[in-house]
């Protein structure tokens, strides 16, 4: 029997089955023996083998192949992953000049992984209603270079309803990824969009200006009009993993291009001479932020900068 797992909560799975029941799994003994370097080897998104109990609960015992999936470097584990979502179609990635602010570092990590396993993204600018001239203007800067380099973006104010009429078209038979940090409006954003969904909110931090973790677990949510959403717990950092360094630049889209123009085809764009990249970056044409984003993630390969597993 197969089904598609809707929700994680770190010990027990739910289950929707071909036939339409929800079941709650657990997963086979020797299943994490099999060289799965995650904290949770199975995901909400994944379909799963399942051996049904004779009390109506059942154990996972297979994985299908995946399409594809978010996956960062577990907090504080070297040696491990952590799977945020399976086999999706979209991501709705949250960024928040203020209430909380949102490091475009964080951004750009999360899309560098998104375009490795070609996961189209879009990016939502919320909280437009509690910005002020200087954040706006902030804001638009931002929104212009994201725009530039090919990703679909939405001011969006999701508490006042503003921006979001073409959100139930682009995900209509969609399986949508929310993701972002505490406090950007992702569970506002499902209550909008699913009204039976009941997602808890909260406000920011006022000490802080940092999100309250209100999602607890991750859990896929039917839209009305067809589709589905993955709300996940907010994500605080975004270590990235198994990413080799020569790699980390084809996942930059204007660096990669730009890239094309380098004298030396394994340019790292670091130090070396006639390095079209850190050309375009001395002319303006590729942000700074995102640079410093790319070398970001080529010292994630550093095993000290994340503390080892115990």
């Amino acid at each position: 029997m197969q089904g598609l797992v809707i929700r994680n909560t770190g010990s027990w799975y739910e289950v929707r089955t071909d036939g339409g029941r929800v079941l709650q799994c657990k997963i086979k003994g020797n299943f994490r023996l099999r060289g799965i370097r995650s904290t949770n080897p199975v995901a909400v998104g994944d379909i799963v083998d399942l051996i049904e109990n004779n009390d109506g609960t059942a154990f996972i015992c297979e994985i299908a192949d995946r399409r594809n999936y978010i996956i960062r470097r577990a907090s504080n584990l070297s040696k491990q992953s952590h799977i945020l979502a399976a086999n999706i179609d979209l991501v709705l990635l949250f960024f928040t000049i203020n209430y909380p602010e949102t490091s475009s570092v964080f951004i750009d990590r999360f899309l560098a992984s998104a375009e490795a396993y070609r996961i189209p993204v879009v990016i939502l600018f919320n909280k437009t209603d509690l910005l002020d001239d200087g954040e706006m203007e902030r804001m638009e800067t931002f929104r212009r270079l994201y725009t530039s380099i090919g990703y679909t973006c939405y001011a969006v104010s999701v508490v006042k309803r503003e921006g979001l009429e073409e959100l139930p078209g682009l995900l209509k038979d969609k399986i949508t990824l929310v993701a972002g940090n505490s406090g950007v409006g992702k569970s506002a954003l499902l209550n909008a969009l699913v009204p039976t969904a009941n997602a808890a909110t909260a406000s920011i931090s006022d000490s802080h200006n940092v999100g309250m973790h209100t999602t607890t677990f991750s859990e896929m949510y039917d839209l009305p009009g067809g589709g589905s959403i993955i709300d996940i717990p907010g994500v605080k950092g975004f270590g990235t993993f198994d990413f080799e360094p020569q790699e980390v630049s084809h996942y930059f889209r204007e660096i990669f291009n730009e890239s094309q123009n380098c004298k030396y085809s394994n340019c790292m764009h670091l130090e070396e001479p006639h390095c079209a990249v850190r050309q375009a970056i001395a002319e303006g044409r590729i942000a700074a932020s995102r640079y410093q984003a790319y070398l970001s993630m080529l010292g994630d390969k550093d095993e000290d900068k994340y503390r080892p597993a115990y």
